[in-house]
């Protein structure tokens, strides 16, 4: 089971403040030990919402709307992918985690759909291509070591 792991923002990391060396060291001494253990697949964090948009989509119009944006503990301040055997082993991972900020913070944990998820939706045809999307992925992905 893969899962993504959402860390909140808060005030300070939409403001744009960085994590101190602690912080840094402690976090990555977590993510080795997620990479060791072969839980975690990928992991970064984001700029604030001040340089991000969204884009609304109402029917065939879309709307550009630029950052920033309200509401900081609705916001993403980071991410990673998990793959885990359950939830309760990723709950697991997650309580060993350092708080990603100075206060308060909350991390949301979300199991990522597999393809059986869809049941009789996923037909040969939308397999098929969507193996064809992660061999594009993979290639890119090998370009990027390449550089």
């Amino acid at each position: 089971m893969r899962f993504m792991v959402l860390v909140k923002a808060d005030k300070n990391s939409e403001a744009g403040v960085m994590p101190d060396t602690k912080l840094l060291a402690a976090m990555g001494k977590f993510n080795e030990e997620l990479v060791k253990a072969g839980v975690m697949l990928a992991g970064e964090g984001i700029h604030p919402s001040s340089k991000g948009a969204r884009v609304k989509f109402h029917g065939g119009k879309k709307t550009v709307i630029d950052g920033p944006f309200a509401e900081a503990k609705e916001l993403v301040a980071g991410f990673w992918l998990w793959q885990c055997k359950s939830k309760e082993e990723a709950i697991e991972w997650l309580k060993r985690c350092p708080n990603p900020m100075p206060g308060v913070s909350d991390i949301e944990l979300r199991q990522v759909f597999s393809p059986e998820d869809f049941g009789p939706a996923l037909t040969p045809e939308v397999k098929a291509q969507e193996q064809r999307i992660a061999a594009g992925i993979e290639k890119i992905r090998k370009g990027d070591e390449k550089k």
